[in-house]
């Protein structure tokens, strides 16, 4: 007899009743027989174990697609974020690519023309925007009132042809084949005058040999009273065998025209002497000794007046196998030692020394030093005495002078160093940089109206005009468009750069005759890359502290526009001669005695130069005007 048992689905127990049930099957028939009733327990009991194992297999499976999926999405983050790192790379790239080929193949110059047609940035409904917007509406009807002075181009001289008239002239009558004096019917032709044709002809410089006789006096038959001849004069080598001219000529070439003495040794050659280049190098030695007055009463000079500009560059400086024991009382000779003794002992052979120049913008002079380092030691010392205002770099050593002096230096930082951060970072913010950008000019503008005048009109321009520009421009860095520039990418760098340095960059605001930057020092620091790549490094201290002395008079005769060789062959001859006014010696104060020596085609270039330029500024100024209108 069978029984049978109801149940219920979804339970556990009996296991029996749900081992092989469908969906529709809610009851299953148990054998009387004992050991069938075994046998159909154990075999469902397999069929139970196998459908755990099945589920526990399923269970892991599902757990191991769970981890996948979260490494996968964790992956996905990832390349998302690598993604984002590259994309900025590659911009950054991109913007380094194109400063690159700009140094190439572009223009040099950091030239901006605001577009009339640019979008204007939304500062929201604010005070500030408003009183902004009324600034620029008053400034849009003074400029529509203002009359911009038209440039009238001056009519071009006719060209000459004709040589200068102080040339020396020699004649020679060209050779007339004997067949043009004759003539087939009439016979022999008569001369009836000469066309002539001025050749210019070069020569290559003559060496020649001074031979000063020194005339002996005795008494006839008085041994005793011994011979009498005028005194010696003082040569700039023992025997007097070179000639001031000789020591001029190889300043003149290695620091005005930046050649190394092995390729003057050619020149010389040229003319018939073939120096050895030790011959040359002792007399650039015995000049610079008899230059070392001179240059320092240059260096005061410089140092006195109350507005200096200053920059650096580096100059490879070659390490000797000794180093000589340093001054005991002197702190920058101890340095040098301690540098030099350092990259000595780690095997250097060279180290990476320092030519500073200081620029002086109320006397027209120019002054160089050298340093083994761009350690604060160099400006310290040189600026120990120094107090006025000092435009300069943002290099840290210069703003620790303007503390530990305690104001008595006035420190100015370099706006075009500003503007040339925020012109090349230009393509990755163009709307916001176009706003700073525009202002600049707008600043340089006013540089450019005031150059010619006095000291006081340019400083009140600046106050009645540059003052509320730069007012705008804090304005700006202040909104929340500027602030919400990402700090390192490279336009958020450039607004970092300008609010670290705000102040000092408006301190020219304070004296009219201070520069808005520190582009004419920048100018000179050309004269040592320019030299560097020739002669490429400085042989020692001693050597380096020379090449400043030299560059301290070419520079200053250069700056003077003079005749570098004249200038310094007559120094040198004064000095020699025992004369210690070094005053008159001054490049400014000798070109007023020697107008002869005055380069004024250098005088006329930079005028019409400074024409062109006017020019050019005029004309964008009224195009801008007619666009606002």
């Amino acid at each position: 007899m069978q029984k049978t048992f109801a149940t219920g689905l979804g339970k556990r127990a009996p296991v029996v009743m749900f081992c092989g049930m469908s969906d529709k099957d809610t009851s299953i028939t148990i054998p009387n027989d004992l050991a069938t009733c075994q046998a159909l327990i154990k075999q469902q009991a397999q069929v139970i174990t196998n459908r755990d194992r099945e589920i526990a297999k399923r269970e892991r499976t599902l757990a191991n697609n769970t981890y996948l999926l979260d490494a996968l999405s964790q992956s996905i983050t990832d390349l998302e974020a690598k993604t984002k790192q590259l994309e900025q790379e590659k911009q950054e790239l991109k913007l380094a690519l194109t400063e690159l080929l700009q140094r190439a193949f572009r223009r040099r110059s950091e030239r901006y023309i605001n577009d009339p047609n640019q979008l204007r940035l939304d500062f929201n409904d604010t005070d500030a925007a408003a009183d902004a917007a009324a600034g620029l509406a008053e400034a849009v009807q003074e400029a529509g009132q203002q009359v911009v002075k038209e440039h009238v181009r001056r009519p071009r001289k006719p060209r000459s042809e004709k040589l200068p008239e102080h040339l020396p002239r020699y004649e020679v009558e060209a050779v007339v084949p004997e067949e043009l004096k004759q003539c087939p019917e009439h016979g022999a032709r008569t001369l009836i005058g000469f066309d002539t044709v001025e050749t210019l002809e070069f020569e290559r410089p003559k060496l020649k040999v001074r031979v000063t006789k020194f005339p002996k006096y005795a008494c006839q038959g008085q041994s005793a009273c011994g011979v009498a001849s005028p005194e010696r004069p003082t040569g700039l080598v023992e025997g007097d065998r070179y000639g001031t001219s000789i020591a001029a000529e190889i300043i003149t070439n290695k620091y005005g025209f930046h050649l190394p003495v092995y390729r003057q040794q050619d020149q010389f050659a040229g003319s018939g002497w073939t120096p050895s280049r030790s011959t040359l190098l002792n007399l650039l030695e015995a000049a610079a000794f008899v230059l070392q007055p001179l240059v320092e009463h240059i260096k005061k000079t410089v140092l006195a007046s109350d507005i200096l500009g200053t920059d650096d560059t580096e100059v490879t400086l070659l390490l000797p196998k000794d180093i000589p024991k340093p001054a005991a009382n002197d702190a920058q000779s101890q340095r040098i030692h301690k540098r030099l003794s350092e990259a000595i002992a780690q095997g250097k052979p060279s180290v990476r020394a320092r030519m500073w120049a200081y620029r002086s913008v109320t006397v027209p002079l120019v002054f160089f030093d050298f340093t083994a380092s761009r350690e604060r030691c160099g400006p310290d010392l040189v600026l120990a005495d120094f107090r006025g205002k000092l435009m300069a770099d943002c290099y840290a050593g210069y703003q620790g002078i303007e503390l530990r002096t305690d104001g008595a230096i006035e420190r100015g930082a370099c706006v075009a160093h500003a503007r040339r951060k925020v012109f090349e970072a230009r393509e990755s913010y163009p709307r916001e940089s176009s706003i700073v950008l525009a202002k600049f000019q707008q600043l340089y503008d006013m540089e450019d109206r005031a150059k010619t005048w006095s000291a006081d009109a340019r400083q009140a321009l600046r106050q009645s005009e540059a003052k509320p520009v730069w007012q705008s421009l804090g304005e700006f860095l202040a909104s929340d468009v500027a602030q919400g520039i990402l700090p390192k990418g490279r336009f958020g760098q450039a607004l970092g750069y300008l609010r670290n340095h705000w102040k000092p960059m408006q301190l020219y605001l304070t004296d009219g005759r201070m520069p808005i930057d520190n582009n004419d020092v920048e100018q000179l620091m050309k004269q040592v890359a320019l030299g560097r790549k020739n002669w490429l490094f400085i042989g020692s201290v001693a050597a380096g502290q020379r090449a400043a002395d030299f560059f301290t008079l070419v520079t200053s005769a250069v700056r003077n526009d003079l005749d570098v060789w004249a200038y310094l062959n007559d120094v040198l001859t004064r000095l020699l001669s025992g004369e210690t006014d070094y005053e008159p010696l001054r490049p400014d104060i000798w070109r007023t005695a020697h107008p002869e020596a005055i380069r004024h085609y250098r005088v006329q270039e930079r005028r019409d130069k400074a024409d062109r330029k006017q020019a050019r500024r005029d004309t964008r100024r009224n195009s801008t005007q007619s666009s606002v209108a």
